[in-house]
């Protein structure tokens, strides 16, 4: 079998492409495996003599004949990204989310730019949810240290603000039974 034609490049499975840039591929069977694309032409031909290496390909279809091992082959040239079908499509499928995404973001700024108001109300009622849940916060860290300071007078042999019977102490023991800090506020403002 007479050897196969070497590109412009000078190197097999390695073409120039018009932005001065180098793309190595090898074939596997039917299937072009796409090893990628370098700024020289002596890296591409590095990575497609790994790829043959990969592949047990003989010595003489190789672009170099210093390397005399697998791992030899590794070292010099980083192992490929094979593109597959299945890469492919999820290539695409990644490129029409992001269009997608960048169309939500524009219609957001246009309606932002067309209702001033409508930003103005958001604001406004994120400032008031935050405001108030912030108080709530501080309401219930109140009722937990009165509670607690009231234990802490029982157990002390002292009287309790509230009787056995009063169902006031069952509300703030419930109401106030959760674990609460100060950052909890924080992570209720982030929903």
């Amino acid at each position: 079998m007479p050897p196969r034609r070497r590109g412009s490049s000078g190197y097999r499975g390695v073409r120039e492409r018009p932005s001065d840039t180098y793309y190595a591929e090898i074939r596997s069977g039917d299937v072009r495996l796409g090893l990628g694309t370098f700024e020289t032409a002596h890296e591409a031909a590095r990575a497609y003599d790994a790829a043959a290496w990969r592949l047990e390909r003989p010595r003489a279809q190789m672009n170099f004949h210093d390397v005399y091992t697998r791992e030899q082959a590794q070292v010099v040239a980083p192992p490929p990204r094979l593109i597959t079908d299945q890469d492919c499509e999820e290539h695409r499928r990644q490129q029409r989310r992001l269009l997608i995404a960048e169309e939500d973001e524009q219609a957001m700024a246009e309606w932002r730019r067309r209702h001033p108001e409508d930003v103005a109300n958001e604001r406004a009622f994120w400032a008031e949810r935050t405001a108030r849940r912030r108080a709530e916060g501080a309401a219930r860290r109140r009722r937990k240290a009165l509670v607690i300071s009231q234990c802490d007078i029982v157990e002390a042999g002292g009287e309790s603000l509230f009787d056995s019977d009063d169902n006031r102490w069952e509300d703030i023991w419930l109401d106030t039974s959760d674990n609460t800090s100060e950052n909890d506020d924080d992570e209720d403002d982030s929903e």
